[in-house]
């Protein structure tokens, strides 16, 4: 039997401007439901990314519909729950957990949410070669995402060489051999010299968040025969973005991806079909961002 009131909420780190409380609670007014989106960091609490198993019980126990979990919680997570999606287990990240009959599953938005975001933003952009900056849980995810939409061959990159390594090796694994190669930081300026005019730069690093601000590369390794791809949404504008457009880059904010897996987020916690053209309009709203500001920019 359907539901009209839902307690949900949020688990990770620096998460206070988060805008996913103000999404889904806005949508759930519209639809005529009590819905309360809680924040749960994990900074204010004072407890390191492992206590998210805690976290995860604790919320359980107090009667929580669902939980979604992001940086730097969404591998720590898996080991604590009863059962993942298909999507979940294939990525090894998970960033929401819908709790049934007692048990806490694990499921995966952000490739669905990053995917339907470069395609609505990027949609002709060339994807014969694919850099990625970053190997974490929104990495696995993009990376996913990224091969999905069609990318020949993505270039998985980050500062600890082994997590690149398994990346890769599981994108191989799902998707075929010689799909995906891992790569050091230091090789960057010859990678992203090969890329041009074949595809782009996707960035899924913390870098350029509010707590985390700065560029995740050297500025001068950007050039106009690439395309920049944004996880970070909070800024909108991150100074990779910025350094991008300013040099003619084709980009594409984090702002879809974090509408649309929370459109994905609230359907599992709810059951209910949410209005994706809404949400993406309440975005623009809260970040007072201006008409069409959340996708790609030229």
């Amino acid at each position: 039997m359907s539901k009209d009131s839902y307690l949900v909420g949020l688990i990770g780190s620096g998460i206070g401007p988060s805008l996913s409380p103000a999404l889904h609670e806005r949508e759930a007014d519209r639809q005529g439901l009590r819905y309360l989106y809680r924040i749960i960091d994990i900074d204010t609490l004072g407890v390191p990314p492992e206590a998210v198993g805690d976290l995860v019980r604790a919320a359980r126990d107090l009667g929580f519909d669902g939980l979604n979990i992001t940086h730097p919680c969404k591998q720590h997570v898996i080991r604590h729950l009863d059962a993942l999606a298909p999507q979940a287990e294939a990525l090894g990240a998970v960033n929401t957990v819908v709790f049934e009959d007692g048990h806490a599953i694990g499921h995966n938005t952000d490739v669905t949410g990053f995917a339907a975001s470069f395609a609505r933003g990027l949609p002709d952009v060339p994807l014969e070669r694919v850099v990625q900056l970053g190997a974490g849980g929104a990495g696995a995810a993009v990376a996913h995402a990224t091969l999905i939409l069609g990318a020949e061959r993505v270039t998985v990159v980050d500062a600890l060489p082994d997590r690149a390594a398994a990346l890769a090796d599981s994108l191989n694994h799902r998707f075929g051999d010689g799909r995906a190669v891992s790569a050091t930081p230091d090789r960057l300026p010859d990678l992203l010299a090969r890329v041009d005019g074949l595809g782009g730069l996707v960035h899924a690093t913390p870098t350029g968040m509010a707590a985390h601000p700065g560029l995740p590369l050297p500025a001068e390794l950007l050039h106009p025969g690439l395309w920049i791809a944004e996880v970070v949404y909070r800024p909108l504008e991150t100074e990779l973005l910025r350094t991008a457009r300013a040099l003619g880059c084709a980009t594409l904010d984090g702002g879809g991806m974090a509408v649309f897996q929370a459109v994905d987020a609230f359907r599992l916690f709810t059951g209910r079909e949410p209005d994706s053209a809404r949400m993406l309009a309440d975005f623009t709203e809260l970040t007072g961002s201006g008409a069409g500001a959340v996708g790609a920019h030229q």
